[in-house]
C-alpha cells in the first residue's frame, strides 16, 4: 500500500502521513512534492535517519569537540569518519549515546525534538553539522543514513 499511497498526490499527504507530515518538516516535504515527488538533493523528504552526536551542557565543550574535528577533517574538506566521529563523541559527549561512539541507529520524523530533528534531517548523509542549541544542550550531529 506505501507505493500505492505515494502514487496518489493529494490524498497520500492528507491521510496516509498524519503524524509524520505534522512533525515540524512540512516546510522541505511540501517543497519536494511540488516538482517530482522528490526534493533535488533528498533533503527533508526521508522518513528516517541515522546518526550519530555529541551533546553537550556547556557550548564551550561543544565548540571543542568541534575543534577536533574540524582540525582533523573539516577544515581540509574532508568527511569525519564515523569511526573518528565515535571516539570524539566518547571522549566529549555527556549523553548516554557515548557509550556507542554517539550512535542513535535509526529514527524516524516526529521522534526528536526541534532543531535537533531540523538539522539531523537537513544535514547530507556523511556530512558533519556545526554545533547548535537544542532544549537538552549543544549538538554535533553525524548523519549516517537516510530512508523511506
Amino acid at each position: 500500500m506505501g507505493k500505492e499511497a505515494a502514487g496518489k498526490g493529494k490524498e497520500a499527504g492528507g491521510k496516509g502521513k498524519g503524524k509524520a507530515a505534522s512533525g515540524g518538516g512540512d516546510e522541505p516535504a511540501a517543497k519536494g512534492k511540488g516538482k517530482s515527488g522528490k526534493a533535488a538533493d533528498g533533503l527533508g523528504t526521508c522518513t528516517y535517519v541515522k546518526a550519530r552526536h555529541i551533546l553537550c551542557e556547556k557550548q564551550g565543550k561543544i565548540n571543542e569537540a568541534y575543534k577536533k574535528l574540524d582540525e582533523g577533517w573539516l577544515s581540509n574538506g574532508d568527511k569525519v569518519p564515523p569511526a573518528e566521529f565515535a571516539k570524539v563523541a566518547a571522549e566529549y559527549s555527556e549523553c548516554p549515546s557515548a557509550k556507542k561512539g554517539g550512535d542513535l541507529g535509526w529514527f524516524p520524523r516526529g521522534k526528536m525534538a526541534g532543531p535537533f530533528q531540523e538539522v539531523a534531517f537537513n544535514t547530507v548523509v556523511g556530512a558533519t553539522s556545526a554545533p547548535f542549541k537544542s532544549t537538552h544542550g549543544y549538538h554535533i550531529i553525524l548523519s549516517e543514513g537516510r530512508k523511506n
